[in-house]
């Protein structure tokens, strides 16, 4: 069973709680509950396409077989791996700002425990996105890592994150953004190889340079120095 216990919705309850959902998540964008929850609600033909494609995937059929899950207790030998590797740059990305990859929320709307388990993967991957990326967990950079990541899945939710993140910009911030950021984010996810069909858990000892090229990863360019006031004022 992957995270809690599955709701089955009708048409009528789902559209209710994916438009609850994406009400509560433009108030207060930290609620990651609200994000997850319409993701799940309005994804299921996203998802659907995803898990067609891990299926058709080696590496991706690896991971649905096995169905890694990227928590504590699988993942914590990261720490202890040499400082170049992808493993070791996932634990400073996580261990800097102290978070856990314990703390996503379960799936609960997905029909099928294979969709619930790709759901649960997106979710869980995010993380080493961000590594392979080199993007902040700020607004400006967690609103880049979704169009990359609405390229890779077609989820509409990272397209209303996106839009829903830019609009919580200032003038400056929002012409850092789609100046800087979006296109690079455009480049970034056309690029990249199928990142959902990726067992990220066996090449965490591989340099992280190496698997950056080997996937495609452009990694986020540096902010141009006229906009680097404006970027520290959102970290």
């Amino acid at each position: 069973m992957i995270g809690g216990a599955r709701v089955r919705l009708n048409g009528w309850q789902q559209a209710a709680v994916a438009l609850g959902s994406a009400v509560g998540a433009l108030l207060d964008p930290r609620r990651a509950d609200l994000i997850a929850a319409l993701g799940e609600t309005t994804g299921k033909p996203a998802f659907e396409r995803v898990l067609q494609r891990m299926k058709n995937s080696p590496e991706g059929t690896a991971v649905l077989l096995e169905r890694p899950r990227v928590i504590s207790a699988n993942v914590g030998h990261a720490w202890d791996l040499p400082e170049n590797t992808f493993g070791a740059a996932y634990a400073k990305f996580m261990g800097s700002r102290n978070f856990s990859p314990d703390d996503r929320p379960p799936v609960r709307f997905m029909d099928t425990e294979e969709l619930a388990y790709v759901a649960m993967r997106a979710r869980e991957v995010h993380d080493f996105w961000h590594t392979l990326f080199g993007l902040p967990t700020n607004l400006m950079g967690e609103s880049a890592l979704k169009v990359i990541e609405f390229q890779q899945m077609h989820l509409p939710m990272c397209f209303m994150s996106v839009i829903g993140g830019s609009a919580r910009f200032n003038s400056k911030q929002r012409s850092l953004f789609f100046e800087h950021y979006f296109p690079w984010a455009l480049r970034a996810g056309l690029s990249s190889t199928d990142l959902m069909c990726i067992y990220y858990e066996r090449h965490f000892d591989e340099d992280l340079d190496v698997v950056r090229r080997k996937w495609g990863i452009i990694p986020a360019p540096p902010v141009p120095a006229t906009k680097v006031e404006t970027k520290h004022s959102q970290e």
